[in-house]
């Protein structure tokens, strides 16, 4: 007798939500299902009209095309470069350095750091791009030093590229550790000094264990920050030259707005989102294997 009230009152309840669920489905899942649908026809960028369902071909296109093959080498090279080595270690170094240094230290580098992190892609970009270029402030200080002034740009893009993802992003993995940092018990650290633990074998034994599970969650998330990052090497390179520097989401751009292949872009773009979902995938095998041990 009282079960029709109540599901009357939950009902009641929920009718507020409607028009936010709504709206989530058209803004949401509207343009990723129509970025699926596209994927599988050879929509043009006029528009759907005339596009006609083409199945795996766009897919079996990409996966036989050298160029898309080297757009995804240059994406992982610049992934593993940029966030899973340099972003991370350089964070993690920057959060033990404000850990353990003073307050003049803590603010100058937190100032430094996150200064250079809340620059838009864009504005970073073009930074870079003074800095690196032929008459730039590097090549500068190296003719001061009298050493050979290189064309970073031209000879070394991906690196280039590289080094300037490392300079926007490792604000995100040092604030992220030193959250984690400020969890480890400093008596623990300061009983293995005390049985004769030197600083790296501290770190290597006590610090990095302790928040293990906060550098599985840190890489993962700057691996798919740095998966899509477009702004930053279209201002620097715009993929070139020759394609040197051009990852997935330029590669992905160049077809369909460039060539005008929207839908063969856009399958790019769904295969771009497979591989986060690979590295997501190795990231949350990581943190079970964590829990499994705990």
């Amino acid at each position: 007798m009282t079960s029709v009230p109540l599901e009357r009152t939950r009902v009641l309840r929920g009718l507020p939500l409607v028009p936010a669920v709504g709206l989530m489905l058209v803004f949401l899942a509207g343009p990723i299902l129509y970025c699926l649908y596209s994927a599988f026809t050879d929509m043009a960028l006029t528009g759907s009209s005339g596009a006609s369902f083409v199945g795996l071909e766009n897919f079996r296109k990409a996966f036989a095309s050298d160029e898309f093959g080297r757009a995804l080498r240059y994406t992982l090279l610049f992934t593993v470069v940029s966030a899973i080595v340099g972003q991370n270690i350089l964070g993690m170094a920057l959060a033990l350095l404000m850990r353990t240094g003073g307050r003049v230290v803590r603010t100058v580098v937190s100032a430094i750091v996150i200064g250079a992190w809340v620059l838009p892609e864009v504005v970073a970009g073009y930074l870079w791009l003074a800095f690196l270029g032929d008459e730039g402030p590097l090549n500068q200080i190296l003719g001061v030093l009298h050493l050979p002034e290189q064309d970073w740009l031209f000879s070394l893009p991906i690196l280039a590229v590289s080094l300037a993802n490392i300079w926007r992003g490792t604000a995100f993995s040092m604030l992220v550790y030193s959250a984690a940092l400020s969890e480890v018990p400093r008596e623990i650290e300061e009983a293995a000094t005390m049985d004769g633990a030197g600083p790296v074998r501290r770190l290597a034994s006590v610090t990095i264990p302790m928040v293990r599970r906060t550098i599985a969650t840190n890489l993962m998330l700057i691996t798919l920050q740095t998966l899509s990052v477009f702004g930053l090497i279209w201002t620097m390179t715009r993929g070139g030259p020759s394609g040197a520097s051009t990852t997935l989401p330029l590669y992905a751009y160049q077809q369909a707005f460039q060539l005008s292949q929207l839908g063969y872009g856009t399958a790019l773009a769904l295969v771009l989102l497979g591989l986060g979902g690979v590295f997501s995938l190795i990231y949350l095998r990581m943190l079970r294997s964590e829990e499994a041990v705990r």
